[in-house]
């Protein structure tokens, strides 16, 4: 792939990703314009490989779209500042990842005491002052007037 120009099949074979997705990259702007053959076919410079594979990485690894576009814009456009690039991003997304699994680990914890208590009618366990579910926050939020 060192210097030849990819036709669009030889660029999705070649990152695992079906024609669509290519074009449906293009129309979010991550993916620039590709040059035309005579022909009329699309052709990539080899570097959209290593393009697309960073934005799959950033996808696994839990960016959005949106998000690995601005990264890949940062990149594309050499201004990726000390605000614009990975690093913070990046520890961004690790505090919203941080975040997200202390959330899961108390509604797990929560499911567990569910589990234990032998909850099976959720009326009946929401009577129950040994119901380990959240029943009370519930209340105090709909007399706060918020809303989840």
């Amino acid at each position: 792939m060192s210097g030849k120009w990819l036709r669009t099949g030889e660029v999705a074979e070649a990152v695992g990703v079906n024609v669509q997705t290519l074009r449906y990259y293009h129309r979010r702007g991550l993916l620039e314009e590709p040059r035309r053959s005579n022909g009329g076919h699309r052709l990539y410079p080899p570097e959209t490989v290593t393009v697309l594979r960073v934005i799959k990485v950033a996808q696994r690894l839990g960016f959005t779209l949106d998000e690995v576009a601005g990264l890949v814009e940062a990149v594309a456009h050499r201004h990726g500042g000390p605000d614009r690039g990975l690093r913070v991003r990046a520890a961004a997304k690790l505090a919203e990842v941080e975040q997200k699994i202390a959330d899961l680990q108390a509604i797990r914890e929560t499911l567990v005491q569910a589990v234990d208590a032998g909850c099976d009618d959720l009326v009946a366990c929401a009577g129950s002052p040994c119901c380990p579910l959240p029943f009370s926050d519930v209340a105090d939020e709909g007399e706060h007037g918020e809303v989840n």
